[in-house]
Protein backbone atom coordinates (compact mmCIF):
# COMPACT_ATOMS: atom_id res chain seq x y z
CA UNK A 1 0.00 0.00 0.00
CA UNK A 2 1.36 3.45 -0.98
CA UNK A 3 1.66 6.37 1.39
CA UNK A 4 -1.61 7.93 0.16
CA UNK A 5 -3.39 4.64 0.74
CA UNK A 6 -2.09 4.61 4.31
CA UNK A 7 -3.30 8.19 4.86
CA UNK A 8 -6.72 7.28 3.47
CA UNK A 9 -7.00 4.19 5.66
CA UNK A 10 -5.96 6.12 8.78
CA UNK A 11 -8.47 8.88 7.97
CA UNK A 12 -11.31 6.36 7.65
CA UNK A 13 -10.31 4.68 10.92
CA UNK A 14 -10.40 8.07 12.67
CA UNK A 15 -13.82 8.74 11.16
CA UNK A 16 -15.16 5.35 12.25
CA UNK A 17 -13.86 5.81 15.78
CA UNK A 18 -15.12 9.38 16.01
CA UNK A 19 -18.66 8.43 14.98
CA UNK A 20 -18.78 5.21 17.03
CA UNK A 21 -21.04 6.60 19.79
CA UNK A 22 -23.48 8.06 17.27
CA UNK A 23 -23.47 4.83 15.30
CA UNK A 24 -24.11 2.67 18.38
CA UNK A 25 -26.89 4.97 19.53
CA UNK A 26 -28.61 4.91 16.14
CA UNK A 27 -28.25 1.14 15.73
CA UNK A 28 -29.52 0.39 19.23
CA UNK A 29 -32.58 2.58 18.71
CA UNK A 30 -33.13 1.24 15.19
CA UNK A 31 -32.95 -2.36 16.39
CA UNK A 32 -35.64 -1.65 18.96
CA UNK A 33 -37.73 0.22 16.37
CA UNK A 34 -37.92 -2.78 14.02
CA UNK A 35 -37.98 -5.57 16.62
CA UNK A 36 -40.44 -8.28 15.60
CA UNK A 37 -41.16 -6.65 12.23
CA UNK A 38 -40.31 -8.09 8.85
CA UNK A 39 -41.48 -5.21 6.65
CA UNK A 40 -41.44 -1.43 6.82
CA UNK A 41 -44.95 -0.34 7.85
CA UNK A 42 -46.50 2.65 9.61
CA UNK A 43 -45.36 1.45 13.04
CA UNK A 44 -41.77 1.07 11.86
CA UNK A 45 -41.85 4.52 10.25
CA UNK A 46 -43.25 6.07 13.44
CA UNK A 47 -40.49 4.43 15.45
CA UNK A 48 -37.87 5.46 12.87
CA UNK A 49 -39.07 9.05 13.14
CA UNK A 50 -38.44 8.94 16.89
CA UNK A 51 -34.99 7.36 16.35
CA UNK A 52 -33.89 10.16 14.01
CA UNK A 53 -35.26 12.99 16.14
CA UNK A 54 -33.62 11.63 19.30
CA UNK A 55 -30.36 11.27 17.32
CA UNK A 56 -30.37 15.08 16.79
CA UNK A 57 -31.16 14.93 13.09
CA UNK A 58 -33.87 17.54 13.76
CA UNK A 59 -37.64 17.45 13.27
CA UNK A 60 -37.88 19.04 9.80
CA UNK A 61 -35.08 16.95 8.31
CA UNK A 62 -36.44 13.80 9.94
CA UNK A 63 -39.88 14.38 8.40
CA UNK A 64 -38.24 14.87 5.01
CA UNK A 65 -36.37 11.54 5.33
CA UNK A 66 -39.51 9.71 6.51
CA UNK A 67 -41.50 11.12 3.58
CA UNK A 68 -38.90 9.85 1.12
CA UNK A 69 -38.92 6.40 2.67
CA UNK A 70 -42.73 6.37 2.55
CA UNK A 71 -42.57 7.15 -1.17
CA UNK A 72 -40.10 4.32 -1.67
CA UNK A 73 -42.27 1.88 0.26
CA UNK A 74 -45.33 2.93 -1.77
CA UNK A 75 -43.43 2.53 -5.03
CA UNK A 76 -41.81 -0.82 -4.23
CA UNK A 77 -44.94 -2.19 -2.48
CA UNK A 78 -42.80 -4.21 -0.08
CA UNK A 79 -39.66 -3.12 1.73
CA UNK A 80 -38.14 -5.41 4.34
CA UNK A 81 -36.80 -4.08 7.62
CA UNK A 82 -33.43 -5.59 6.69
CA UNK A 83 -33.25 -3.09 3.82
CA UNK A 84 -33.85 -0.12 6.09
CA UNK A 85 -30.16 0.59 6.78
CA UNK A 86 -29.23 0.84 3.11
CA UNK A 87 -32.33 2.94 2.35
CA UNK A 88 -31.54 5.35 5.19
CA UNK A 89 -27.95 5.53 4.03
CA UNK A 90 -29.01 6.40 0.47
CA UNK A 91 -31.50 9.06 1.53
CA UNK A 92 -29.07 10.78 3.91
CA UNK A 93 -26.31 10.80 1.29
CA UNK A 94 -28.80 12.24 -1.21
CA UNK A 95 -29.84 14.98 1.23
CA UNK A 96 -26.23 15.98 1.82
CA UNK A 97 -25.59 16.04 -1.93
CA UNK A 98 -28.60 18.34 -2.45
CA UNK A 99 -27.02 20.81 -0.02
CA UNK A 100 -23.89 20.93 -2.24
CA UNK A 101 -21.85 18.91 0.25
CA UNK A 102 -19.06 17.42 -1.85
CA UNK A 103 -16.92 14.35 -1.36
CA UNK A 104 -13.73 16.27 -0.65
CA UNK A 105 -10.57 14.19 -0.66
CA UNK A 106 -7.82 16.80 -1.09
CA UNK A 107 -6.88 20.27 0.13
CA UNK A 108 -6.77 21.92 -3.28
CA UNK A 109 -7.97 25.51 -3.69
CA UNK A 110 -9.32 27.32 -6.77
CA UNK A 111 -6.51 28.66 -8.96
CA UNK A 112 -6.05 32.40 -8.38
CA UNK A 113 -3.32 35.02 -8.14
CA UNK A 114 -4.90 36.24 -4.90
CA UNK A 115 -4.96 34.33 -1.62
CA UNK A 116 -8.09 32.27 -0.89
CA UNK A 117 -9.76 33.99 2.08
CA UNK A 118 -11.83 32.17 4.69
CA UNK A 119 -13.68 34.32 7.25
CA UNK A 120 -14.35 32.12 10.28
CA UNK A 121 -17.35 32.78 12.55
CA UNK A 122 -18.87 31.00 15.55
CA UNK A 123 -19.59 31.54 19.25
CA UNK A 124 -16.85 31.26 21.85
CA UNK A 125 -16.23 27.73 23.08
CA UNK A 126 -17.14 25.78 19.93
CA UNK A 127 -13.50 25.23 18.96
CA UNK A 128 -13.30 28.06 16.44
CA UNK A 129 -9.69 29.12 17.02
CA UNK A 130 -8.58 25.50 17.40
CA UNK A 131 -10.27 24.69 14.08
CA UNK A 132 -8.39 27.58 12.44
CA UNK A 133 -5.10 26.23 13.81
CA UNK A 134 -5.84 22.72 12.59
CA UNK A 135 -6.90 24.03 9.18
CA UNK A 136 -3.65 25.98 8.95
CA UNK A 137 -1.75 22.76 9.70
CA UNK A 138 -3.66 20.78 7.06
CA UNK A 139 -3.23 23.45 4.38
CA UNK A 140 0.46 23.80 5.16
CA UNK A 141 0.93 20.04 5.03
CA UNK A 142 -0.71 20.14 1.59
CA UNK A 143 2.00 22.58 0.48
CA UNK A 144 0.02 25.82 0.88
CA UNK A 145 1.37 29.10 2.21
CA UNK A 146 -0.94 30.16 5.06
CA UNK A 147 -1.59 33.42 6.93
CA UNK A 148 -3.74 33.81 10.06
CA UNK A 149 -5.55 36.99 11.12
CA UNK A 150 -6.35 37.50 14.83
CA UNK A 151 -9.47 39.65 14.32
CA UNK A 152 -11.16 38.52 17.56
CA UNK A 153 -9.70 41.52 19.38
CA UNK A 154 -12.27 41.51 22.19
CA UNK A 155 -10.64 38.67 24.10
CA UNK A 156 -6.95 38.65 24.94
CA UNK A 157 -7.19 34.87 25.21
CA UNK A 158 -8.33 34.59 21.58
CA UNK A 159 -5.35 36.55 20.24
CA UNK A 160 -3.01 34.57 22.46
CA UNK A 161 -4.53 31.25 21.41
CA UNK A 162 -4.27 31.91 17.68
CA UNK A 163 -0.69 33.17 18.18
CA UNK A 164 0.18 29.88 19.90
CA UNK A 165 -1.35 27.94 17.02
CA UNK A 166 0.65 30.02 14.53
CA UNK A 167 3.88 29.14 16.33
CA UNK A 168 2.85 25.51 16.66
CA UNK A 169 2.17 24.96 12.97
CA UNK A 170 4.74 27.45 11.70
CA UNK A 171 2.57 30.05 9.97
CA UNK A 172 2.55 33.87 10.40
CA UNK A 173 -0.16 35.49 12.52
CA UNK A 174 -1.13 39.13 11.93
CA UNK A 175 -2.43 40.78 15.10
CA UNK A 176 -2.84 44.09 16.88
CA UNK A 177 -3.42 45.07 20.49
CA UNK A 178 -6.56 43.94 22.33
CA UNK A 179 -9.55 46.15 21.54
CA UNK A 180 -8.23 47.10 18.08
CA UNK A 181 -10.65 47.39 15.17
CA UNK A 182 -11.20 43.82 13.83
CA UNK A 183 -11.57 45.18 10.28
CA UNK A 184 -8.15 46.82 10.59
CA UNK A 185 -6.63 43.45 11.54
CA UNK A 186 -8.34 41.78 8.56
CA UNK A 187 -7.04 44.55 6.26
CA UNK A 188 -3.46 44.15 7.51
CA UNK A 189 -3.66 40.37 7.22
CA UNK A 190 -4.82 40.45 3.60
CA UNK A 191 -2.24 43.06 2.66
CA UNK A 192 0.58 40.97 4.15
CA UNK A 193 -0.75 37.74 2.64
CA UNK A 194 -1.11 39.29 -0.80
CA UNK A 195 2.32 40.94 -0.69
CA UNK A 196 3.90 37.60 0.22
CA UNK A 197 1.89 35.60 -2.36
CA UNK A 198 0.14 33.42 0.24
CA UNK A 199 -2.27 30.72 -0.91
CA UNK A 200 -4.83 30.87 1.89
CA UNK A 201 -5.85 33.27 4.67
CA UNK A 202 -7.90 32.34 7.74
CA UNK A 203 -9.47 35.22 9.68
CA UNK A 204 -10.70 34.65 13.25
CA UNK A 205 -13.64 36.78 14.43
CA UNK A 206 -15.38 37.55 17.72
CA UNK A 207 -18.02 35.05 18.83
CA UNK A 208 -20.61 37.33 20.35
CA UNK A 209 -24.27 36.58 19.68
CA UNK A 210 -25.95 38.57 22.44
CA UNK A 211 -25.88 41.66 20.24
CA UNK A 212 -26.88 40.57 16.75
CA UNK A 213 -26.86 44.08 15.29
CA UNK A 214 -23.33 44.70 16.54
CA UNK A 215 -22.15 41.35 15.18
CA UNK A 216 -23.81 41.95 11.81
CA UNK A 217 -22.27 45.42 11.50
CA UNK A 218 -18.84 44.13 12.50
CA UNK A 219 -18.88 41.29 9.96
CA UNK A 220 -20.19 43.63 7.26
CA UNK A 221 -17.35 46.10 7.96
CA UNK A 222 -14.73 43.32 7.89
CA UNK A 223 -16.02 42.12 4.51
CA UNK A 224 -16.05 45.65 3.04
CA UNK A 225 -12.50 46.34 4.20
CA UNK A 226 -11.28 42.99 2.84
CA UNK A 227 -12.62 43.84 -0.61
CA UNK A 228 -10.40 46.92 -0.73
CA UNK A 229 -7.41 44.57 -0.77
CA UNK A 230 -8.89 41.54 -2.58
CA UNK A 231 -12.19 42.29 -4.39
CA UNK A 232 -13.32 38.63 -4.24
CA UNK A 233 -12.75 38.28 -0.47
CA UNK A 234 -13.97 36.52 1.51
CA UNK A 235 -14.18 33.42 -0.66
CA UNK A 236 -15.85 31.55 2.19
CA UNK A 237 -17.69 32.47 5.37
CA UNK A 238 -17.29 29.37 7.49
CA UNK A 239 -19.43 28.76 10.56
CA UNK A 240 -17.88 26.56 13.25
CA UNK A 241 -20.33 24.59 15.41
CA UNK A 242 -19.87 22.23 18.36
CA UNK A 243 -21.54 18.98 17.27
CA UNK A 244 -21.73 17.69 20.84
CA UNK A 245 -24.31 20.35 21.74
CA UNK A 246 -26.92 18.88 19.38
CA UNK A 247 -29.98 21.12 19.09
CA UNK A 248 -28.12 24.07 20.58
CA UNK A 249 -25.84 23.98 17.53
CA UNK A 250 -29.00 24.24 15.39
CA UNK A 251 -29.98 27.43 17.18
CA UNK A 252 -26.51 28.95 16.80
CA UNK A 253 -26.54 28.09 13.10
CA UNK A 254 -29.90 29.80 12.61
CA UNK A 255 -28.79 32.91 14.48
CA UNK A 256 -25.54 33.26 12.54
CA UNK A 257 -27.24 32.64 9.20
CA UNK A 258 -29.62 35.50 10.09
CA UNK A 259 -26.76 38.00 10.39
CA UNK A 260 -24.37 36.88 7.64
CA UNK A 261 -24.24 34.71 4.54
CA UNK A 262 -22.77 31.39 5.70
CA UNK A 263 -21.21 29.42 2.82
CA UNK A 264 -19.62 26.43 4.59
CA UNK A 265 -19.75 24.56 7.90
CA UNK A 266 -17.14 23.04 10.18
CA UNK A 267 -18.65 20.79 12.83
CA UNK A 268 -16.34 19.98 15.74
CA UNK A 269 -16.21 17.61 18.72
CA UNK A 270 -18.06 14.74 17.04
CA UNK A 271 -15.88 12.21 18.83
CA UNK A 272 -17.23 11.18 22.21
CA UNK A 273 -20.83 12.22 21.45
CA UNK A 274 -23.91 10.37 20.22
CA UNK A 275 -25.20 13.55 18.56
CA UNK A 276 -23.51 13.11 15.17
CA UNK A 277 -26.92 13.24 13.47
CA UNK A 278 -26.75 17.01 13.89
CA UNK A 279 -24.41 17.11 10.85
CA UNK A 280 -27.28 15.95 8.63
CA UNK A 281 -29.93 18.27 10.06
CA UNK A 282 -27.91 21.48 10.13
CA UNK A 283 -26.70 21.08 6.56
CA UNK A 284 -30.24 20.32 5.37
CA UNK A 285 -31.92 23.17 7.23
CA UNK A 286 -29.35 25.83 6.30
CA UNK A 287 -28.80 24.51 2.76
CA UNK A 288 -25.08 24.98 3.42
CA UNK A 289 -22.44 22.30 2.75
CA UNK A 290 -20.49 20.66 5.56
CA UNK A 291 -16.83 21.08 4.62
CA UNK A 292 -14.86 19.99 7.71
CA UNK A 293 -15.51 17.79 10.73
CA UNK A 294 -13.54 17.54 13.96
CA UNK A 295 -13.02 14.05 15.38
CA UNK A 296 -10.44 14.47 18.13
CA UNK A 297 -7.75 16.55 19.78
CA UNK A 298 -4.87 15.87 17.37
CA UNK A 299 -4.21 18.31 14.53
CA UNK A 300 -4.83 15.51 12.01
CA UNK A 301 -8.28 14.85 13.49
CA UNK A 302 -9.85 17.73 11.55
CA UNK A 303 -10.96 16.12 8.31
CA UNK A 304 -12.36 17.20 4.98
CA UNK A 305 -15.97 16.03 5.02
CA UNK A 306 -16.86 13.22 2.64
CA UNK A 307 -20.59 12.46 2.67
CA UNK A 308 -20.27 8.89 1.41
CA UNK A 309 -17.59 8.03 3.97
CA UNK A 310 -19.72 9.68 6.66
CA UNK A 311 -22.84 7.61 5.96
CA UNK A 312 -20.68 4.53 5.47
CA UNK A 313 -19.25 4.99 8.98
CA UNK A 314 -22.73 5.53 10.43
CA UNK A 315 -24.49 2.61 8.80
CA UNK A 316 -21.89 -0.09 8.25
CA UNK A 317 -22.15 -2.81 10.88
Amino acid sequence: MGIFGLFSKKKKETLDQGLEKTKQSVFDKLSRAIAGKSKVDDDVLDNLEEVLITSDVGVDTTLKIIERIEERVARDKYVSTSELNSILRDEIANLLAENHTEDNDNWDLPASEDPYVILVVGVNGVGKTTTIGKLAHQFKRAGKSVYLGAADTFRAAAVEQISIWGERVGVPVIKQQMGADPASVAFDTLQSAKANHADVVLIDTAGRLHNKVGLMNELKKIKEVMKKVIPTAPNEVMLVLDGSTGQNAFEQAKQFSAVTNITSLAITKLDGTAKGGVVIGISDQLKVPVKYIGLGEKVEDLQLFNRNEFVDSLFNK
